[in-house]
């Protein structure tokens, strides 16, 4: 039988340059609703640019993104690889649509927990703010927060701030969810409570797309695993068959210096 759930998200013909160098050189790429994928790769293979296109932090060189079917830019000239033009209202609606959890967790430091989380709902989505701390209330305790929401960052474990971070991001109501190597800046003792509100997130059925070094975890999140390298995708499949019977040098070469890994 064959699936007719359209994808979430489209990627077609991305690339992405700075100046003369290339870091993305074409990547296709659907993802279906409640898709959950793990993007892994050495650094500087183009994880971080590819996540960063697909919510407009960075503006793709060429290709085209689609979301729920409807191209986002308008294209300067015939062709799927041909530039796009973007307008800023159209990329505040993208990025409302698609968030973002980095790996410094970018938190106003004079702000308290529930006050960051709020913060996009009272500027971006003009939400009144007695709604606003409602909202941000629900999602502190969704991440296990709720005893934190008059706390500072300062004051807040690495973990405990990725989790506000990830709160704020939930808060928006995404429709995707991108993780950049959400547990690099924590100490070992942290990853696991990161992780933990990743994985009942996967639970949840939300579609999500996670650049991580965690190969293990990788391995029990994914639906679906991505190796990349020089900027294109080089393997894509289930963590069966990426992680333990990996077809391409590369990848096997890749898992071969992670293999503290077990699964």
């Amino acid at each position: 039988m064959t699936n007719t759930i359209a994808p979430l998200l489209r990627v077609t013909g991305l690339r992405k340059n700075f100046g003369a160098l290339e870091v993305l050189k074409g990547i296709d790429l659907d993802v279906a609703p409640g898709e959950c994928i793990a993007i892994l790769g050495a650094s500087g293979s183009g994880k971080s640019t590819l996540l960063r296109c697909l919510n407009f932090m960075e503006l793709p060189s060429a290709g085209c993104v689609e979301l729920a079917g409807q191209a986002v830019g308008t294209a300067r000239a015939r062709g799927s690889n041909a530039e796009r033009a973007y307008t800023e209202p159209e990329l505040t609606r993208v990025r409302q649509r698609v968030g973002m959890v980095f790996q410094q967790f970018n938190l106003f430091p004079h702000m308290t927990a529930i006050e960051n989380v709020m913060e996009g709902l009272r500027t971006v989505r003009g939400i009144a703010r007695d709604k606003a701390r409602e909202l941000a209330g629900a999602q502190l305790a969704r991440v296990g927060l709720a005893d934190k929401a008059q706390v500072y960052p300062a004051r807040l474990s690495g973990g405990q701030k990725q989790r506000v971070a990830i709160a704020r991001a939930l808060a928006m109501e995404p429709e995707l969810l991108l993780f950049d190597e959400p547990t690099s800046a924590l100490d070992p003792e942290l990853v696991g409570e990161v992780l933990s509100v990743i994985r009942a997130l996967a639970q949840d059925g939300r579609t999500m797309l996670l650049v991580t070094h965690e190969v293990g975890f990788a391995y029990h999140f994914a639906s679906r695993v991505l190796f990349i390298a020089d900027g294109v995708i080089h393997e894509s499949g289930t963590p069966d068959e990426v992680l333990k019977h990996p077809r391409q040098a590369r990848t096997q070469a890749f898992l071969a210096s992670h293999n503290e890994f077990s699964f």
